[in-house]
């Protein structure tokens, strides 16, 4: 599974930016899918995850009612809709796949994107 984040940008505090991520390969549909994220001198956080079929979710406690993850397995895409953003969720932006149950534990996943720059202003 090769995967293309995208998305990212420059956005005023309180302000909303979606992500995308883009797989190739037919097996998308089987695999979990995360978004983790990493700012400049901190290790990679969880921030969302979906399972295979879309039916779970779950999320980090620091986004918790503010973002939203979705996919759409007939597209091969992941989403993260990020709203009332501040200043502390700038990062780099990373989706990954696993081929198992969903996990927090970035060491777990098997497929990274290169990731996208998300930068809020305050």
């Amino acid at each position: 599974v090769q995967l293309q984040a995208s998305g990212g940008g420059l956005v005023q505090a309180g302000g909303s930016l979606r992500l995308s991520c883009a797989a190739s390969g037919r097996t998308f549909s089987s695999y979990a899918m995360a978004w983790f994220r990493q700012a400049p001198g901190k290790e990679r956080e969880f921030v969302a995850a979906i399972t295979w079929s879309g039916d779970r979710t779950y999320y980090g406690d620091s986004v918790k009612g503010r973002f939203t993850i979705s996919r759409d397995n007939a597209k091969n895409t992941v989403g993260l809709q990020m709203n009332s953003l501040k200043a502390e969720d700038t990062a780099v932006y990373y989706c990954a796949a696993r081929r198992s149950v969903v996990d927090g534990n970035p060491r777990t996943y098997d497929y990274w994107g290169q990731g996208t720059q998300v930068t809020v202003s305050s």
